[in-house]
């Protein structure tokens, strides 16, 4: 599996200037005036992983494939979108189909860059997107919710609406849902106010390390778990040049790592995401799954045949692997394991599938 971030905030805060930074492309326009981005872009990006290199250099593989994350570049939204101000519901639509939101907040002065309000104030900018989001919930609970639509709703799903509906109308935090159902159902409502959300800090050059008087302001009320402080026209830089520029560079500015790095590592703890995988001569590849995933599980994200003519997973611990120099010797020195169906797959896994392909009644191995 794939996960999918949209990047949002107002108009002209960097949003596009990251979404090419992090994609490596041009594929958004960054320009100096409100709404030069239309239409979405949608840009998919390798997730990197040291231990990739790693086991395939053991296993001979001939290619490493990696696992990957994609970003979409939002249009800017401005306080009314949900009642069609600015490029309106259109683009609060494209945030449904998201599984995480970053929130692109300018932390920065600048005379150059038009502010779509007069002053920089992150906690008032975050605000207009978290409201106008919420907005859109209540117009999007309130359809589902009348009589000829009700019965094409499941029970929790119903039971989901009425709870918010209820919450979003007395002030309270519909943040607190989470808490109640099951978070598979709660995805599955496609409310904007609950998706997992990254809060992302740009600041200026100056401000990287230790972030400014703004990132103060903002992470004093919105804390610093879920927060980046990244500069967006920095990681631009980063991209243009060759990997030893780069290292240098970011020694020279104090970067230990690149915005993708934290977005990628702060979107895996968010979405509650592993990795495991799988290594031979053919090829090492990365896959991504959900925490505490079955074993018959992970193996469907290979093919859906895996999953249903599961048997066996043979499982040695990235380490294990490692120190054994790849698979005889895992088996050799007691660390391959041949795990069943309820086995929870732990994040840097190595895994062989044994499967019937039915309806035959052999057994085959990948590799």
């Amino acid at each position: 599996m794939s996960f999918k971030c949209g990047i949002v905030g107002l108009p002209n805060v960097g949003k596009s200037t990251l979404f090419n930074a992090l994609t490596n492309s041009n594929k958004a326009q960054a320009a100096n005036f409100p709404f030069c981005t239309i239409d979405p872009n949608i840009g998919v990006v390798p997730v990197p992983d040291l231990r990739l290199e790693n086991l395939a250099k053991i296993s001979k593989s001939k290619k490493i494939i990696n696992t990957t994350i994609s970003f979409v570049d939002i249009a800017g939204l401005v306080k009314g979108a949900s009642k069609g101000e600015g490029l309106g519901n259109k683009f609060l639509s494209h945030i449904r189909e998201v599984d995480a939101i970053i929130h692109m907040i300018r932390c920065f002065d600048s005379d150059d860059i038009q502010n779509v309000n007069k002053t920089v104030d992150p906690i008032r900018d975050l605000e207009i997107i978290e409201t106008e989001m919420m907005l859109s919930d209540l117009e999007s609970i309130q359809k589902r919710l009348e009589k000829s639509n009700k019965k094409n709703i499941d029970e929790v799903q119903l039971k989901i609406l009425e709870v918010a509906l209820d919450y979003i109308n007395n002030d309270k935090d519909i943040s607190i849902l989470k808490n109640e159902f099951d978070k598979k159902k709660i995805n599955q409502s496609g409310l904007l106010s609950l998706k997992p959300k990254i809060y992302v800090c740009n600041v200026d050059e100056q401000s990287v390390q230790k972030g400014n008087r703004y990132t103060e302001l903002f992470t004093g009320k919105y804390g610093s778990e879920n927060t980046l402080i990244v500069s967006a026209d920095i990681e631009n830089q980063i991209n243009q040049l060759d990997v030893s520029e780069k290292k240098n560079y970011m020694e020279m500015i104090g970067l230990k790592k690149t915005g993708l790095d934290l977005l990628i590592q702060k979107g895996y703890k968010i979405l509650e995401l592993d990795t495991y995988f799988t290594s031979g001569p053919e090829e090492t590849r990365a896959w991504t799954i959900q925490k505490n995933c079955t074993a018959p599980k992970a193996a469907s994200e290979i093919h859906t045949d895996f999953e249903k003519g599961f048997i066996r997973a043979e499982t040695v611990s990235y380490d294990d692997f490692i120190d054994s120099n790849g698979w005889v010797n895992s088996k050799t020195n007691g660390k391959m394991r041949l795990e069943g169906k309820d086995y929870i797959v732990k994040d840097g896994d190595v895994l062989n599938f044994r499967f019937n392909t039915w309806p035959n009644s052999f057994h085959t191995k990948i590799n």
